[in-house]
């Protein structure tokens, strides 16, 4: 299965967390269950991304939340729509985005994200997103997208 972000085309697909042609960026994948309804996304934090000994960095944590959210986005949008990203691509940028960090998240294990779209309406849609270290949920965000055009990122 292909991941979400990998049916941008080019001129999409430099963000920092989630763009495949980004060198120094997070590489996030993001997978739609279209059955469930939800995405997952699966990463696993690296020691410079400490806050303090032991612990993520708050702001990568929102990255993650960010950037899984905007592909949630764009699977909800097409499956709502009954369309295919493999011949119509869709790109969402964040208009808003709240995160509540509900318990420090431990630095080393594999971190699961998981989201679900609450609202999906016309160019809009709002996905929540649940971070989860171990099996604990230790992140919720919730984040208002909104779906740009073909000549969005052209000069």
């Amino acid at each position: 299965m292909k991941a979400i972000q990998h049916h941008y085309p080019p001129e999409w697909a430099h963000c920092y967390g989630c763009g495949y042609l980004n060198p120094m960026g997070l590489h996030i994948k993001t997978y739609w269950n279209q059955e469930k309804r939800e995405s997952e996304t699966r990463f696993t934090p690296s020691p410079h991304h400490t806050a303090i000994p032991g612990f993520v960095y708050g702001g990568l944590l929102a990255s993650l939340v960010d950037c899984h959210s905007t592909a949630t986005a764009a699977a909800a949008k097409a499956d709502s729509e009954g369309l295919s990203l493999e011949t119509t691509p869709l790109r969402f940028v964040t208009a808003s985005l709240k995160v509540d960090y509900l318990k420090p998240t431990p630095l080393g294990p594999e971190l699961l994200l998981v989201g679900r779209a609450k609202e999906v309406k016309g160019k809009k849609v709002v996905v929540e997103t649940e971070l989860y270290a171990e099996g604990t949920l230790t992140v919720r965000g919730e984040a208002v997208l909104v779906q740009i055009g073909e000549g969005f990122a052209r000069p």
